[in-house]
């Protein structure tokens, strides 16, 4: 080896423990604006936890649920975690299986979203149960014409899936933390040990790596197609108008990117900026993301034209209540600012560049969230409040329904559920996949495997 080619190496070898010091940066930061952030999140969870408790004392009562709405704000949060999860196929295998490079900073934080909001997702479900000591009985006594056996069989296999997407690429780098992270407690280093599962990055090991992830990424595509078609089979293997459509599982598959592509936004967007990775996370990858929520945002508006254009053509007497409801009825200004303010004008405003840069795309994808979380809300609830029969000596109360505070605070306290597991997981692993990243940057593997 010539002095120049050494010289060479060690000067590669600078610029990768550089990069690795970069990336690993949030690893080593202990500000109290964290500690606020932590506690402002555990303060929403243990709100939400009480009131859990007190619904299980008092039963599901304390809720504006009753024998019309018998679903509410807990199955519309359902949902809409389910369909923020689908942003991990969406990332990290279509885009990464489509060989699109610039996607690799967003694989990770697309992952951690999907992993934190299915288990938030299944805690909800438990939630809405009035008496989850029985959930058990689904798996003894389940059978498979229902849908609910479908959906719980789905949602584990895709959340199981999700776990492996987030792990194996993890290894890697998990390898690294083992080698850098010497001066952290005892507890961490023994899992950073225990979870490199004694990584060298040799040939075999990169191999068995490569070929387990390819084949999870394709595997995961009809997995997450399934698990929101199957949850729109929920709605639509029912005769209640308003769900009683052909169209739910392409319609809900499709919300689901658009809800998700906006999600992984708005998370990137905080993480750019809480950890200084402008580098990393570019206004090219806000630009990107823009058009790929405008694709993914157009598809969902025709579902969406499709959804009330065809029953609004027939009118047939127990679709039209319904369809009156949300266009000029009760819930017709939520209705249309979901609409409005939550897809077409964010479709229009997209469309031009200067909109999709970081700052404007973060307050359009902020609410599209938002939207997304309502449109759900009016998928649930306003059939509800249209029975299909007569119902008899009800109370009035009975035929309306408004989420009292604790139904809102747990919902709100599994939202923040998904905000403390991402929050953790930065100050535990990188957030931005250090060993891919620097593959691409042109760092040869004895560098990356032995610095």
């Amino acid at each position: 080896m010539t002095d120049l080619h050494r010289k060479e190496i060690e000067i590669k070898k600078e610029q990768f423990q550089e990069l690795v010091a970069e990336l690993h940066s949030p690893l080593n930061r202990t500000s109290s604006s964290f500690k606020i952030w932590i506690g402002f999140l555990l303060l929403l969870m243990g709100t939400a936890a009480f009131m859990y408790v007190r619904q299980l004392r008092f039963g599901l009562g304390t809720t504006d649920m009753r024998d019309i709405a018998s679903w509410g704000l807990y199955i519309a949060d359902f949902v809409f975690l389910i369909a923020v999860s689908l942003v991990g196929s969406l990332i990290t295998a279509i885009l990464k299986l489509s060989n699109i490079k610039w996607a690799t900073p967003l694989t990770r934080i697309s992952e951690i979203i999907a992993v934190a909001a299915l288990f938030s997702a299944l805690l909800i479900i438990v939630v809405d149960m009035g008496r989850p000591d029985r959930l058990w009985h689904i798996f003894v006594y389940g059978r498979l014409q229902s849908p609910i056996v479908w959906d719980i069989l789905v949602v584990n296999t895709y959340l199981v899936i999700s776990i492996l997407l987030l792990y194996i690429p993890l290894i890697p780098d998990i390898a690294l933390l083992r080698k850098t992270m010497g001066h952290k407690p005892k507890w961490q280093q023994k899992m950073y040990k225990i979870l490199s599962l004694g990584w060298q990055g040799t040939e075999d090991q990169v191999k068995v790596l490569n070929l387990s992830l390819k084949a999870l990424m394709v595997v995961i595509i009809p997995v997450a197609l399934s698990i929101h078609t199957v949850t729109s089979w929920l709605f639509a293997s029912t005769l209640r108008p308003g769900w009683d459509s052909t169209i739910f599982g392409p319609y809900f598959v499709a919300g689901a990117f658009m809800v998700g592509a906006a999600t992984v936004i708005v998370t990137m967007y905080i993480i750019r900026e809480a950890y200084n990775f402008k580098e990393y996370i570019t206004d090219e990858h806000f630009d990107l993301m823009g058009k790929l929520l405008v694709l993914t945002s157009l598809v969902y508006l025709y579902f969406n034209l499709n959804e009330f254009m065809v029953p609004a053509y027939k009118m047939k007497s127990g679709e039209s209540a319904h369809i009156l409801g949300l266009l000029v009825g009760d819930y017709s200004l939520m209705f249309w600012s979901v609409q409005i303010i939550g897809m077409i004008a964010p479709i229009f405003l997209m469309a031009f560049k200067p909109f999709r840069k970081p700052k404007p795309m973060l307050v359009i994808s902020v609410l599209i969230v938002i939207a997304a979380f309502l449109k759900r809300f009016l998928i649930v609830t306003p059939t509800l409040l249209h029975p299909f029969l007569p119902i008899q000596n009800y109370p009035e109360s009975y035929h309306h329904y408004n989420p009292t505070f604790s139904e809102m605070m747990i919902t709100v306290g599994s939202i923040a559920g998904i905000a403390l597991v991402i929050s953790i997981f930065t100050r535990l692993f990188p957030i931005i996949p250090v060993s891919e990243t620097a593959h691409e940057q042109g760092f040869p593997n004895e560098i990356i495997n032995n610095s």
